[in-house]
């Protein structure tokens, strides 16, 4: 086949496991392709050793201490080998998988497969000039990582396609400064269980919440079902405590954290899935590569940026209970810095997509990165305000740019029930007052006509409505990009700090101030008739 479609073919010093590759150039349009060649009875020799090491693992399945799932691996990993074998699944995987980053990540791209001139033992695709990343000492190598951990991080939590074979020589800086991916022979696929289970117990480990890691090891299948999880909660909750140490989740080293659960499964029913074995060997190559350029790399800190746009994004009823538990935690009490650290997760992602995407960067990524911090422009409403406008108009920034968004829809639930908790810690006197400034007479004309003590309306602000207030405070600060007049003596002014909070709000005002009087009033009038009769 070779001399008919070749002009020219040399041999290159670039070896795959399975196979030689060669540099050719094509005779009808001149292209420089590479062209990989299996060597001579690779499926025949590798199958025979298949077969004795998985019979072996038929034999050690006789000793419960052996906790290891030898056969289950050999056959996941079988499965995935005799696909890598096929070099016209190797080039379609390859094909899928550029079709799924293009829209969103531009600066990564796949060698084009020439399906005409590819067989099950010979594979074309567009020859790639660059050097190993690994290898690179270009100033960019950083930023590339980086993209590297977004796109790994996109098809283990989205897409479910998983480039399960990326060691230093899959993974290339082009001249132009893109990362390149080859060899796409070993993919394995994720289900939506699988997906949305890793991102659960990546939010209950930044929590420490250990008795929910289990249960989600329990899922994602690393805990037989019905095993008594009682003796390995401390064995786990020990490794965790000492992964994230010094600094917490964001500073685990994933590659001695998956050591130190390898090594439980000699004492306990606790076994590394198959899947999840491919997906440890990916990312610690993947850590393993910037730990060379950056000592101080943590792929969970790298990782967050992602993990936070996917839990602020997904419609999934799954992550909408992760995100709420990301920001309540498991005692269901808001948490406002909970709610920043997510913010500035997300705010982190947009500046990357932004910075990185370029000029063509679609899609999804691209609705984001629309999304930004605009420090010109003023957010103020045009509507009259009876108390004074604050001296310096507040600013958009891109959570706040979010949380006005239809996407944003959800997430803004969370502040306004916070805002309607602000309000109500206030006297009736200040609730006026805010009312007033909204335009707003008699707002809640029922209480008129309600024969009730006093004090049910002048209620005394308690620790729990000061701490709701600093609560609301410390958000507003971040929304308005710190322009929030500071309290004095530790004090709250409620009616300063709703002032500070309307005008970030502009631009869906009717759609805020009504729910926010309705759930107001709500409340109020349900207080008002505990305090008053019961």
């Amino acid at each position: 086949m070779a001399r008919h479609i070749l002009g020219t073919i040399s041999l290159t010093n670039a070896a795959a496991s399975l196979g030689q590759v060669y540099k050719g150039r094509l005779k009808e349009t001149g292209e420089l392709v590479a062209v990989k060649v299996q060597r001579p009875f690779v499926l025949e020799t590798v199958t025979i050793d298949l077969f004795i090491i998985r019979n072996l693992g038929l034999v050690l399945k006789r000793f419960p201490q052996v906790a290891l799932d030898v056969v289950g691996l050999v056959d996941e990993w079988a499965a995935r080998f005799f696909e890598e074998l096929d070099y016209v699944n190797e080039g379609e995987n390859g094909t899928r998988f550029a079709e799924m980053m293009r829209e969103d990540l531009p600066q990564v791209v796949v060698p084009k497969t020439y399906p005409e001139y590819t067989s099950r033992k010979v594979l074309t695709t567009g020859w790639v000039d660059g050097e190993k990343l690994s290898q690179s000492t270009e100033d960019d190598v950083g930023s590339l990582v980086n993209v590297g951990v977004i796109c790994y991080l996109k098809q283990l939590l989205d897409t479910g396609f998983f480039h399960a074979d990326p060691h230093p020589g899959n993974m290339i800086r082009t001249p132009d400064g893109k990362l390149c991916i080859l060899d796409f022979g070993l993919v394995t696929k994720l289900t939506d269980d699988q997906k949305y289970g890793m991102i659960e117990a990546i939010a209950h480990l930044i929590h420490r919440d250990y008795d929910a890691i289990v249960k989600d090891f329990v899922k994602l299948g690393f805990i037989p079902e019905g095993v008594n999880l009682d003796p390995i909660l401390p064995v786990l909750a020990k490794v965790f405590d000492q992964a994230l140490e010094g600094g917490g989740a964001k500073n685990i080293n994933f590659q001695e954290l998956a050591a130190d659960l390898a090594q439980i499964t000699f004492d306990y029913p606790f076994k590394i899935p198959p899947y999840f074995a491919l997906i440890i060997r990916a990312i610690g190559v993947l850590e393993g590569i910037a730990l060379v350029g950056d000592p101080e790399f943590a792929i969970v800190d790298e990782a967050y940026p992602y993990i936070a746009q996917r839990l602020l994004t997904d419609e999934s009823p799954r992550l909408r209970s992760a995100l709420r538990y990301t920001i309540y935690g498991k005692t269901g009490v808001f948490d406002a810095e909970r709610f920043i650290d997510v913010m500035q997760a997300f705010e982190n992602f947009i500046s990357a997509a932004k910075s990185g995407g370029g000029e063509d960067m679609k899609g999804n990524m691209a609705e984001l990165g629309a999304i930004g911090f605009q420090p010109n422009t003023s957010l103020v409403p045009a509507f009259p305000m009876a108390i004074s406008q604050p001296e310096n108009p507040i600013k958009a920034r891109a959570a706040l740019s979010f949380l006005l968004s239809d996407r944003g829809d959800f997430f803004r639930e969370f502040i306004l029930d916070e805002i309607v908790k602000a309000i109500d810690a206030v006297s009736r006197e200040q609730l006026l007052q805010i009312a007033s400034s909204f335009g707003v007479r008699n707002p809640v004309p029922v209480f008129g006509m309600v024969p009730v003590r006093s004090g049910a309306l002048l209620p005394t602000i308690t620790e729990e409505d000061r701490i709701i207030l600093n609560n609301v405070e410390k958000v507003v600060k971040f929304l308005s990009a710190g322009t929030a007049n500071p309290t004095v003596n530790g004090d709250v002014n409620v009616v300063s700090l709703v002032q500070e909070l309307l005008p970030v709000l502009p631009s869906i005002t009717s759609k805020i101030l009504p729910d926010v009087l309705s759930r107001l009033s709500s409340r109020v009038f349900a207080r008002v008739i505990r305090e008053s009769f019961l």
